[in-house]
């Protein structure tokens, strides 16, 4: 009785440290607004076509804003704006075709919007992002899988930056983008990684 009582002591007290490491873990930059380095920022996502390949396709065009507070992370806020005809497959004629009706319709529909609603901290340097994803109009909560996979200062512009990287998937028909489902797939991932600046 005795062996079991200071087990469970024993892993009480390990589970409460583990808790507080992760809480304080040191993120190695300040807290404050963060903009995007548009030179490593990239936005892809992927989906089933017919079963016989899996195209990647990219948003050339993003912006994305972060509001960090290292502190207490799950005050934590971030934005991302997609310019929705920087579409790229990579073939101008499926371009053309992704940015029409049957898909993103940018020409009513210019913008694709994220905008977190919650920070939940689940290790030392990830996250489940949960936003509100706007595509064509409509509008659903999304969580992104988010990892930090380096924050500090920048070697050589001396200032903060954080680099991360994220990934989610969602049902393209629940955004009004379902032509030819389910022959191609209706599920789609999406893949982020970008690095962002500290303002200074």
């Amino acid at each position: 009785m005795l062996r079991a009582l200071l087990l469970i002591r024993y892993l009480a007290a390990g589970s409460l440290l583990a808790t507080t490491a992760t809480a304080a873990a040191d993120f190695g930059v300040p807290s404050g607004e963060y903009y995007l380095d548009k030179t490593h920022a990239y936005i892809t996502f992927t989906y089933s076509h017919l079963g016989f390949s899996n195209p990647h396709v990219s948003f050339d065009s993003f912006d994305v804003s972060l509001n960090a507070d290292v502190d207490s992370p799950e005050n934590s806020k971030i934005d991302v704006t997609i310019d929705a005809a920087s579409i790229n497959s990579r073939v101008d004629e499926f371009d053309d075709h992704l940015n029409g009706e049957d898909f993103f319709d940018t020409g009513k529909f210019p913008e694709i919007t994220f905008k977190s609603t919650s920070f939940k901290q689940t290790g030392d340097m990830t996250f489940d992002v949960t936003g509100d994803l706007t595509i064509k109009g409509v509008t659903k909560p999304v969580t992104l899988a988010a990892t930090v996979n380096k924050a500090g200062q920048h070697p050589m512009l001396k200032i903060p930056d954080i680099g991360f990287s994220a990934t989610t998937k969602l049902s393209r028909t629940e955004f009004g983008l379902g032509a030819y489902a389910p022959a191609v797939g209706d599920e789609v991932e999406i893949f982020i990684t970008a690095e962002l600046f500290k303002k200074q």
